[in-house]
C-alpha cells in the first residue's frame, strides 16, 4: 500500500510532550482478526458457491476482477463493519482485504473500487436470486451432523426503512414510516432465507411459497424429518394451515384476539383473575378448544392463555396441529421464537441489512443477500469454534469487536503474507485457541 503524505495531527500535550499522529503508519491494517473469518469461507466454501449460483453479466475479456473477488470483497467488508460503497474507495488498498478475496496484496493492482462494485449490484438478475438463496439452505444442510430428527422453521417479518425515492417505496402504517418489508427464515441460529418485499403487502405474502420450498429441499436431504412451521399471528393464514396438514408439517402460530376466542377464554380469564385478587401474584391459565374463523376450512386445535397481572388481563392464543400439553407448548415451544428477533437484529444492526439505498429494488435485494452472507459466515464461526468461550453466546457487533478489529503490520514477501498483531492485544490466547479448533475441522460437503 502507498503511504499516505498528510498533515500532522497535533493534540493536546502529554506533560512536556507533543502528542501527534498522522496517516502515513504504511502497510497496516486494523482488521486482521478476519482472518478467521477466512478460514471458515474456505471450510464451507460459502463464497465460492454464491459466485458459481450467481450469472455474471461481464464480458470475459473485459475482466479486471473476477465475481468470487468481488463478493469476497463485499461480504468480508459488511463482516468488518463497512457498509458503504464509499468506504472501498480506501479499503481497496488493504491488504489484508486482498488477502480475504484470495488475491496477492499488491499496491498496484488494488481490488475493485466503488463503482465497479456498483455495477455488479444493479447487474444481477432474477434469477440469480433464487440460485444465491439456495446456497443458505446447501449450506444448512451441510452443517447439519447427524441429521435433525426436528427443525423448527421460523418465519417473521421485520422493516428496513427507506430515506430516499427507492423503486418500490411505501408508507407502513404499522412502522410508521416508508420501508421495505424484508421476510427472514431461520432455523435456530441459522439462517435459511432473507427475501426483500415491498411493504404495501400482508406480512405472510410469498411465505407460503417459502414454506413449500424449504419442506421440499429438506425432505429430500432427511425424508424422516419432523419440520414445525413457527411465527407469530401476521402468519396464520388458513391456506397455510391447510397446506401444512396435508404435508404433515406442524405448525404452532399465534393467533390474533377477538370478540370469539375472547369469549371461549373468559371463565380462565375470571378465574385468573380471582387467583390474582387473592394472591397479589400474577396468574396464568392454560386451555385448549377447538375454534374455526369464518374463513378456515375447518376448526382446529386453539391453545389460550388466560394471563391477569397488575397490569391487568392479557389474554394470548395459538394455533396447532401438535399434541403437546397446552403451557408446555406455549412455553418452551411457542415463546422460543422471541429468540428469532435477536437474529434479525443481527442483521439490520450488526450487519446494516437495512442499507437498501439503491435505486433499484432488485439491487437492493441483492444487498440484503450479501448481508445475509455475512450473518452466515459470523454465525458458523460462532457455532463451530466459540462454543464454551467467552464468546460464545456473543451477537456480531461483539464478535467483530473482540475478535475482527485487531491491528497489524502486513508484511509481503515473494514466499509469505506476515501479519504482526498488535502486541497489547488482550485476547490473543483466545485468539489462537480459536486458529486451532479451526484449522481440526473438516470441510464441509459444500466446502
Amino acid at each position: 500500500m502507498t503511504d499516505c503524505t498528510t498533515e500532522p495531527l497535533v493534540f493536546s500535550r502529554l506533560h512536556r510532550q507533543q502528542v501527534v499522529a498522522d496517516f502515513a503508519g504504511g502497510t497496516l491494517t486494523s482488521d486482521s482478526g478476519l482472518l478467521l473469518l477466512r478460514e471458515v469461507n474456505r471450510r464451507t466454501g460459502l463464497i465460492p458457491a454464491i459466485a458459481e449460483a450467481l450469472a455474471d453479466p461481464r464480458d470475459p475479456a473485459r475482466i479486471t476482477h473476477e465475481l468470487q473477488t468481488l463478493l469476497a470483497q463485499r461480504i468480508f467488508g459488511i463482516a468488518a463493519g463497512y457498509e458503504d460503497l464509499n468506504d472501498q474507495q480506501t479499503l481497496r488498498h488493504d491488504p489484508l482485504l486482498a488477502v480475504l478475496a484470495e488475491q496477492r496484496p499488491d499496491p498496484e493492482q488494488p481490488l475493485a473500487s466503488p463503482p465497479t462494485l456498483c455495477r455488479l449490484e444493479n447487474a444481477i438478475d432474477r434469477a440469480s436470486f433464487g440460485r444465491f438463496a439456495a446456497v443458505f439452505v446447501e449450506q444448512f444442510i451441510a452443517s447439519q451432523t447427524p441429521p435433525p430428527a426436528e427443525l423448527i422453521l421460523d418465519f417473521d417479518a421485520t422493516d428496513a426503512r427507506l430515506h430516499g425515492n427507492q423503486e418500490g417505496r411505501f408508507f407502513h402504517g404499522y412502522y410508521g414510516d416508508y420501508c421495505y418489508l424484508p421476510l427472514y427464515v431461520f432455523a435456530g441460529d441459522q439462517l435459511l432465507a432473507a427475501y426483500l418485499r415491498p411493504s404495501n403487502i400482508d406480512a405472510a405474502r410469498h411465505s407460503r411459497a417459502i414454506l413449500k420450498l424449504l419442506v421440499t429441499r429438506l425432505r429430500q436431504a432427511w425424508p424422516a424429518v419432523k419440520i414445525v412451521f413457527r411465527a407469530d399471528s401476521g402468519f396464520c393464514r388458513w391456506k397455510r394451515l391447510r397446506w401444512c396438514d396435508r404435508h404433515d408439517v406442524q405448525y404452532v402460530i399465534g393467533l390474533a384476539k377477538n370478540s370469539v376466542l375472547e369469549g371461549l377464554l373468559a371463565e380462565s380469564m375470571q378465574q385468573a383473575a380471582r387467583q390474582f385478587e387473592q394472591t397479589g401474584h400474577k396468574q396464568r391459565l392454560f386451555t385448549e378448544f377447538a375454534y374455526a374463523a369464518g374463513t378456515w376450512d375447518q376448526p382446529r386445535r386453539v391453545i389460550g392463555k388466560a394471563e391477569h397481572a397488575s397490569q391487568g388481563a392479557n389474554p394470548r392464543f395459538l394455533v396447532t396441529n401438535r399434541p403437546d400439553d397446552p403451557q408446555e407448548l406455549y412455553d418452551k415451544v411457542y415463546c422460543q421464537r422471541g429468540e428469532m428477533e435477536n437474529r434479525i437484529k443481527e442483521q439490520q444492526l450488526d450487519l446494516f441489512a437495512d442499507r437498501v439505498s439503491c435505486q433499484k429494488f432488485q439491487a437492493n435485494q441483492f444487498r440484503l443477500l450479501l448481508s445475509a452472507a455475512a450473518y452466515v459466515l459470523v454465525e458458523s464461526l460462532r457455532r463451530l469454534v466459540l462454543a464454551q468461550t467467552e464468546l460464545a453466546q456473543a451477537q456480531a457487533g461483539t464478535i467483530r469487536l473482540k475478535l475482527f478489529k485487531v491491528a497489524a503490520r502486513v508484511v509481503v514477501s515473494v514466499r509469505r503474507v506476515v501479519l504482526h498483531l498488535a502486541s497489547s492485544y488482550p485476547l490473543s490466547d483466545l485468539f489462537g485457541q480459536i486458529l486451532r479448533r479451526l484449522q481440526t475441522l473438516p470441510a464441509t460437503p459444500s466446502g
